[in-house]
């Protein structure tokens, strides 16, 4: 089911429109046209490529944390896990379709420097410099967000913004305290990210009452990260019960239930949502009962049931539809997309209940399972982006993007 096109997004671009429309075929301005997106989509996917370097880092870095067989034994990777994951892959990943969605060329700028800054620090270049790098990068996405919000004043949008200011003052403090004591933060930059662009679906099924939902729910989860950082019992709890909160209300309202019981990659895209949303609530119910988790089983469970289970569910269910607007190439829905959805599921299950065990067996088997499933999506969505004939049409994806934001499919 599509969301209905913002008219104030699908405005012409002034670049292409000031001189009268671009031919469509026969004129002179068609190959410049296309010159200029051939080279945009060569820009995407050199940033693109960023941000799975550091997919792959984190991952490596995930490994090593395990205490198991990793490619690079290191202990100054395994430290920079988190920030690769959450600001190097995820937030590389949610400002390039914004810069997408924007369509200005200093937005690639965002996108850019969070994973260049992330990058920077996985092969080891001076620290602070790539720390620098992520927080003018976030900052960045701040003043991209904030663009598009000058476009159509929703409170969808609003709502990023507020998500990518956390982002910066979490990167800012990076600079000076561990990632530790930033999860909060991070928890809600992609938490409130997600729940935003879904709330805009969530509005065909509940109408004006999604927004004062969202507004509710982002603010308690924000003051919960924000308060966190200095009274940590009483900020996490009040953190977890944002989560609970926007997760029990996305199961409930959320267009997923519907398209669930449908067939193809609707049904896909549906399993993938509210499977994410439902490890939302359980990660939402970690911090409700720790306020701010103290052993390593705790904060395990409360941040890769959030990163893993949650964000990296929503990633699969909109990759589909995100990359061919970005790099200008189909992703065809395949059935093979849910063997590394399946394992993450069932990985991430044990390695839950192994962690809240205190069975270090189980949960390094876990941990295992949960890159191989995250590499065996990487793989394969390489495979049927890369395979002949995935050339897309750059102008209706492109729409897409800019008329939907993030575009769901479900």
């Amino acid at each position: 089911m599509e969301a209905p096109p913002d008219p104030s997004l699908t405005r012409p671009e002034p670049s292409l429109t000031r001189n009268g429309p671009a031919p469509t075929s026969g004129g002179r301005r068609q190959p410049v046209v296309a010159r200029r997106r051939g080279a945009g989509v060569r820009w995407r996917l050199l940033v693109l490529l960023l941000g799975g370097m550091s997919l792959l880092a984190g991952l490596d870095a995930g490994l090593v944390r395990l205490a198991v067989w990793a490619p690079v034994d290191s202990d100054r990777l395994a430290d920079l896990h988190g920030v690769t994951m959450v600001l190097g892959f995820l937030g590389t990943v949610i400002a390039l379709e914004r810069a997408q969605a924007l369509r200005r060329t200093w937005a690639l700028a965002a996108p850019a420097l969070l994973g260049g800054g992330s990058v920077w620090l996985i092969i080891g270049l001076p620290v602070r410099s790539g720390q620098l790098m992520m927080l003018l990068g976030a900052a960045l996405l701040a003043a991209v967000l904030s663009a598009l919000w000058r476009r159509s004043w929703a409170p969808v949008i609003m709502a990023q913004v507020l998500a990518a200011g956390l982002a910066t003052v979490a990167a800012a403090l990076l600079v000076v305290r561990p990632v530790t004591d930033v999860v909060p933060l991070l928890i809600a930059f992609v938490v409130i990210t997600v729940v935003a662009e879904r709330a805009e679906l969530a509005q065909l099924s509940m109408g004006e009452r999604a927004v004062p939902h969202l507004v509710g729910w982002v603010t308690t989860i924000s003051l919960g990260a924000v308060l966190a950082l200095t009274v940590e019992e009483l900020g996490g709890r009040l953190l977890g019960i944002g989560l609970v909160g926007a997760a029990a209300w996305l199961l409930a309202d959320d267009v997923g239930r519907r398209t669930v019981r449908t067939a193809g990659q609707p049904r896909f895209v549906a399993v993938a949502l509210l499977a994410g949303t439902t490890w939302l609530g359980i990660g939402g119910a970690g911090w409700v009962i720790w306020g701010f988790p103290e052993s390593t089983e705790q904060l395990d469970i409360a941040v890769h049931t959030v990163f893993l289970g949650f964000a990296m569910s929503m990633v699969m269910a909109h990759a589909p539809t995100i990359l061919p607007a970005v790099l200008g190439r189909r992703f065809p829905y395949r059935s093979v997309l849910w063997l590394p959805l399946l394992v993450l599921q069932v990985a991430l299950a044990v390695r839950v209940v192994a962690a809240a065990a205190s069975l270090a067996a189980g949960w390094q088997l876990g941990g295992v399972l949960t890159v191989a499933a995250l590499v065996i999506f990487v793989v394969t969505g390489v495979v049927l982006v890369a395979r002949p004939g995935a050339a897309a049409d750059t102008a209706v994806t492109d729409t897409q993007v800019t008329t939907r934001g993030r575009g769901d499919s479900a």
